[in-house]
C-alpha cells in the first residue's frame, strides 16, 4: 500500500462507508506460502471498534483450502481509478500518475457451520432482493437451499488492521487539481468521472 501521508486514511467513519459502497472485494489467503485470491461480495458489520466481514466461498477450492490452513487473510476493496496526464498540469514537463481509492483490511478468518452459513446466505440475499422478488430467499425451497449449502461455506473475518489510500492529487496545487477535475469530468470513462467527483468533494 502506498502509505504517503496525504493519501493515507485511517478514519473508520470514512473507511467503512467506502467498503460498504464497494462490497465486491478480493479476499486473499495463503496455504504453505502459496497465495490464493477470490472476488466475493462481503457484508461489513461494525460493533464499536470491532469490525467483521461476512461472506461465503465454494468448498474444495484453492482459497477454501488456504482459509482452512491459515487464519490470516487480507481483503482488498477498490473504487474508481483514472489515469492523470501531466499535460493538464501547470508544468506539463512532470510525471503523469494514476488516481485511485483503495482499502486494505487485514484480519483473522473463521469458517462457519452449516446453520451459520445458511444465515449468511439469507442475509446477503435479503439485502439485494426485494421481499416480493421471485428470487427472494423465502421463496426458495428448503430442498434447493440445503442442496446448494453443501457446496459452500460461510466465513467471518474479524479485522485486526484497516487502512485506506485515497490518492486524489492532494499533493498538487489548487490550479492543478481544478485542471485535473475538469479534464476527468469531460472523459467518456465513467471511472474517470467518478474520480473527478471524489476530487471535487475534497475541495
Amino acid at each position: 500500500m502506498y502509505k504517503v501521508g496525504k493519501f493515507l486514511q485511517k478514519d473508520l467513519d470514512k473507511l467503512i462507508p467506502f467498503m460498504q459502497a464497494h462490497p465486491f472485494a478480493v479476499v486473499i489467503g495463503a496455504n504453505q506460502n502459496i497465495p490464493s485470491a477470490t472476488q466475493i461480495p462481503l457484508q461489513i458489520k461494525r460493533d464499536g471498534d470491532v469490525i467483521k466481514l461476512i461472506g461465503h466461498v465454494m468448498r474444495k477450492t484453492d482459497h477454501h483450502y488456504a482459509f482452512m490452513a491459515n487464519e490470516n487473510v487480507l481483503a482488498l476493496f477498490h473504487g474508481a481509478h483514472a489515469y492523470v496526464s501531466a499535460s493538464v498540469y501547470e508544468d506539463p514537463a512532470s510525471a503523469s500518475t494514476w488516481n485511485y481509492s483503495s482499502v486494505q483490511a487485514k484480519g483473522k478468518i473463521r469458517l462457519l457451520g452449516s446453520e451459520e452459513t445458511r444465515a449468511v446466505i439469507k442475509e446477503l440475499t435479503d439485502q439485494y432482493e426485494a421481499n416480493d422478488s421471485p428470487a427472494a430467499f423465502h421463496k426458495m425451497s428448503d430442498e434447493y437451499i440445503n442442496q446448494h449449502l453443501k457446496a459452500i461455506v460461510g466465513f467471518e473475518i474479524t479485522l485486526t488492521s484497516l487502512e485506506g489510500v485515497f490518492k486524489l492529487s492532494q499533493n498538487h496545487s489548487r490550479t492543478n487539481r481544478e485542471s485535473i477535475v475538469q479534464h476527468l469530468s469531460q472523459s467518456d470513462d465513467v471511472q474517470a468521472q467518478e474520480v473527478a467527483k471524489q476530487m471535487k468533494d475534497l475541495q
